[in-house]
């Protein structure tokens, strides 16, 4: 695939897959995708290293990036484990670069990798769900063909790295599914000042009607001033400027409020400049940014200090093409959009570290969301194990930040059957406790420290250790066996593990997984799974049962929140509300009859 570039703007003049810039929430003119057509050969011996194949310009196969090997997309499609792989392309950066440090950036590769430039190592990144960056600057010749390698490792069944739901057997089965490995999010150059932002943090001052931008430089030079303006609508809505200094925030008062919410997701552009001390411009950045505000009390939430009522979906973010990547960025927006005219007002992001344009369609469409971890494979007994959750989970915090369609972190999930002889496997001493509970606690105090402004999930639906919420996991076939699981007579809230979670202190209460009924659909009698083994196959009665449900969560002022499992079938899971290929199942407005009903005293 030839791809024909402007060297000067950055555009893409000629198609390539998944062309669009993948962080427009931080957005330079200078920049070159490298998506497309790159040579690969598979290292099942992994002895390629030894072999010196990094240093080789082999032929190899071709395969699509930034699509994964076991995709249809990536014009591959291998489906068995994939112990090792390189992957290698020509790059040339353009000589109108010099002067500039040249960044090579990865949305994402699973899991471990190495990067060569010419043979020499450059870079390397541990963790198969986070972006991360290469500085090339010393190792370019502008102008020049040169040669990109990269040696990706990917074991699964290691238990040192979340794998979410990919599957830990040859086939997909139950709730995993086809595995991903090496580059599964776009790949990019980017040209950026010395003394450039390396990042910068933006919280809402909802109350006051501001924002806080914190920045981080590449390099920090006397005299440099770092300025950002606001602007609604094209016009200036505000501005501020101070030296330019690590970890010292601007307050940008805004000249006129308009906040941003699910009915109006009204959002700021943001400049953001580097300037030296004459005032020519260093550096520039376009961002934008919400006014918005999430907060509890009791066991309510509240948006911009109005009761809300979430009414999640469940997304798992596979593509029966790309898997864990969308085929485009009309697929991301698309499945946003199918929530919405479900009558959602948000998702649960779940088992898998979202990609930016995800979010960034959220931001732009008010769609609340809750970014989890795919920590699902971690085999938290292993101190190493534990070590790399946090260091990567640290990664997708400091990534997804500014996001305010994020309302809440989920870090675990089920990280404990409640069954008591798995109860018992999990911790089969007082030693193996300890770890977990210390574990977890660490977790929360690191999501906390990086960001006080959400809530924090530790583990949605068991097993809680030190959480901003409560949640459950209820999956129950009818209305009133689901009413006395949520709702004990005895009062309280509902508890997996009794004898191991810490006790509920009045935190928000929220079913965040339930549901789950298949419908069966002409043509797929009897194919995949759905919960409680019930045969429906009209669209109606599959309705009518989760109507029963949700009603009997909302009538009652006690829960703060659902989540239904879940959007779309996955491969053979199939308790969808769509279909894999987002297809419908059910005509027109039944659903949102459903899931658009909300208590009176929630603002949305």
């Amino acid at each position: 695939m030839v791809t024909t570039i402007s060297y000067e703007s950055g555009e893409m003049i000629s198609p390539i897959p998944r062309p669009e810039h993948p962080r427009p929430e931080c957005f330079r003119k200078a920049w070159i995708n490298l998506n497309g057509e790159w040579r690969f050969v598979f290292d099942f011996g992994q002895s390629g290293l030894e072999r010196g194949v990094h240093r080789e310009e082999f032929e190899g196969e071709k395969i699509i990036v930034p699509f994964p090997p076991e995709s249809t997309l990536s014009a591959v499609g291998y489906t068995d484990f994939i112990p090792a792989m390189f992957y290698r392309r020509e790059i040339c950066v353009p000589g109108v670069w010099r002067g500039k440090q040249i960044l090579l950036h990865f949305g994402a590769v699973d899991c471990e990798c190495r990067v060569f430039l010419d043979g020499v190592e450059v870079g390397s990144h541990l963790g198969g769900q986070t972006s991360f960056d290469v500085d090339l600057t010393e190792h370019v010749r502008f102008d020049q063909s040169q040669q990109l390698t990269l040696y990706v490792r990917d074991d699964l069944r290691s238990g040192l790295h979340g794998g979410g739901k990919q599957s830990h057997t040859f086939a997909s089965e139950g709730c995993f599914y086809t595995r991903v490995t090496g580059i599964w999010q776009t790949v990019w150059l980017e040209a950026v000042a010395f003394a450039g932002l390396r990042r910068f943090r933006v919280v809402a001052d909802y109350d006051n009607g501001a924002f806080f931008i914190t920045p981080e430089f590449y390099r920090m030079e006397p005299g440099n001033r770092f300025k950002v303006v606001a602007f609604a609508d094209g016009e200036m809505a505000g501005s501020a400027s101070g030296a330019a200094a690590d970890g010292i925030p601007l307050r940008l008062e805004l000249q006129k409020k308009r906040e941003w919410n699910p009915t109006d997701p009204f959002l700021y552009d943001l400049k953001l400049r580097v300037l030296d001390p004459a005032g020519s411009v260093v550096d520039e950045v376009l961002s934008y940014a919400g006014l918005r505000k999430i907060c509890w009390s009791g066991n309510k939430l509240y948006l911009n200090n109005r009761e809300i009522f979430l009414r999640f979906v469940l997304d798992q973010g596979f593509y029966p093409d790309g898997i864990w990547t969308a085929p485009d960025d009309a697929s991301l927006r698309r499945d946003i959009e199918l929530a919405m005219q479900a009558g959602f007002n948000g998702a649960r992001l779940h088992q898998k570290v979202f990609e930016p344009r995800y979010h960034y369609w959220a931001d732009k469409l008010g769609y609340l969301t809750w970014a989890e971890f795919g920590s699902w494979g971690i085999n938290w007994s292993q101190s190493e194990a534990r070590s790399n959750f946090l260091d990567e989970w640290r990664e997708a915090l400091l990534r997804d930040f500014n996001h305010p369609s994020i309302i809440g972190w989920t870090p675990l999930n089920e990280s404990c059957s409640p069954a008591e002889t798995a109860v018992a496997a999990a911790f089969p001493t007082q030693e193996a406790w300890d770890h977990y509970r210390i574990w977890v606690t660490r977790i929360y105090d690191l999501t906390k420290s990086l960001d006080p402004t959400r809530p924090v999930n530790d583990c949605s639906g068991y097993l809680h250790v030190k959480t901003d919420l409560w949640t459950v996991h209820a999956y129950r076939e009818d209305r009133k066996s689901l009413k006395d699981a949520l709702f004990p007579e005895a009062g309280g809230v509902m508890s997996h593990i009794p004898s191991r979670e810490t006790k509920y202190s009045g935190q928000p209460y929220l079913n965040d997984e339930f549901g789950g009924f298949r419908l069966e659909t002409p043509g797929a009698e009897g194919e995949g799974w759905g919960y409680y083994g019930v045969r429906i196959t009209d669209p109606a009665e599959l309705c009518r049962r989760i109507a029963d449900q949700t009603a009997c969560m909302i009538e009652v002022d006690k829960l703060a929140g659902y989540c239904y499992t879940q959007l779309t079938d996955v491969e053979q899971e199939r308790n969808g509300l769509y279909r894999y290929d987002r297809s419908a199942k059910v005509p027109d407005g039944m659903l949102n009859a459903v899931f658009g009903k909300k208590p009176e005293n929630s603002a949305w």
